[in-house]
């Protein structure tokens, strides 16, 4: 089983400037002659991490990292003013242009596979490759295996929880108590959402004392961000990402699904290879939703190096 590669420090960061408020982080590690790889987070509203450097031979490859707008180190944080998938899509492609890059290895998961996929459509010959993990597909289904009857069936005790935090135990509530006057409803809610998709994505492994008892604006934030994606269905069209996939059939995609993903079920990750029958479809028989696990990190590294034999 392969593992991750040892921890490495970027050897040059800083801020994208952009035409509105919004400054975006970007970092560079690995080897500045190597093969372009640009990492692409989950959310929207999560972040970049240090230990997600380490899915890449720095020997072989330039690592790019970088955070989404309102996100991680990107300023202003939860910023939702110009924030939209295709600001994010304008972003990435305004980063390769100034790294001077002429094409790039696309690597995401969850949330970021939807930015992977729209992106690579958009500039198709800008892509090298595209590794996938965790296939959401930002329909209205997804969303409501994830929010309404689907995932709730597996944790119906997590998710009265949550409906515990809003008007009438309501799920329609959610949005309109989110952005209300009242900041007491307001921080039970984000609360609850906390409690919630951390036990979706983290499974047997969700602990409550993970999240803090006492939350913080940035928490406020940074769920407002998520769901203001959500409540937008994610600035696309209804099945935007599937009718489009004819423009990616000459790209090598590879696709990771994990049986056990109850954040992004494995019927998009099915429709996803089926639409793209060139690429390699792999599904993890003991892995969930996060990048961990020796299985998942086994699949993620292996992908990764078989896409540096492949690109050099």
């Amino acid at each position: 089983m392969k593992s991750l590669y040892p921890d490495i420090e970027p050897f040059h960061h800083f801020f994208l400037q952009t035409e509105s408020q919004h400054e975006i982080y970007v970092e560079q590690s690995g080897n500045p002659e190597g093969i372009p790889v640009v990492f692409l987070h989950g959310g929207p509203c999560s972040g970049t991490r240090p230990s997600q450097r380490c899915f890449f031979n720095p020997e072989k490859y330039h690592i790019i990292l970088f955070d989404q707008r309102g996100c991680g180190q990107s300023r202003p944080f939860g910023e939702l003013e110009h924030n939209t998938t295709q600001y994010l899509i304008a972003d990435m492609e305004a980063i390769r242009k100034h790294l001077h890059i002429q094409q790039w290895l696309l690597f995401s998961g969850s949330w970021g596979s939807t930015l992977a996929l729209l992106y690579a459509q958009q500039f198709s010959a800008q892509v090298s490759g595209i590794i996938i993990r965790g296939v959401f597909l930002a329909r209205q289904q997804d969303l409501d295996w994830f929010v309404r009857d689907g995932a709730s069936r597996l944790y119906p005790a997590q998710y009265q929880c949550l409906l515990d935090s809003l008007p009438d135990n309501n799920i329609e509530q959610l949005y309109e108590t989110l952005w209300g006057a009242d900041e007491i409803a307001i921080r039970r809610v984000t609360r609850a959402w906390l409690h919630w998709s951390s036990q979706v994505a983290l499974g047997n492994d969700y602990q409550a004392s993970q999240i803090p008892e006492h939350i913080t604006q940035k928490m406020v934030a940074q769920v407002k961000m998520e769901l203001n994606y959500a409540r937008k269905h994610y600035f696309i069209q209804e099945n935007q990402i599937l009718e489009h996939c004819a423009s990616l059939q000459e790209i090598p995609i590879t696709i990771i699904h994990g049986q056990y993903d109850f954040v992004c079920p494995m019927a998009a990750g099915f429709s996803l290879a089926q639409a793209l029958p060139n690429a390699q479809y792999q599904v993890l028989n003991q892995a969930g939703h996060i990048a961990k696990g020796e299985q998942m990190i086994d699949a993620l590294i292996t992908a990764t190096d078989s896409m540096a034999t492949r690109l050099i």
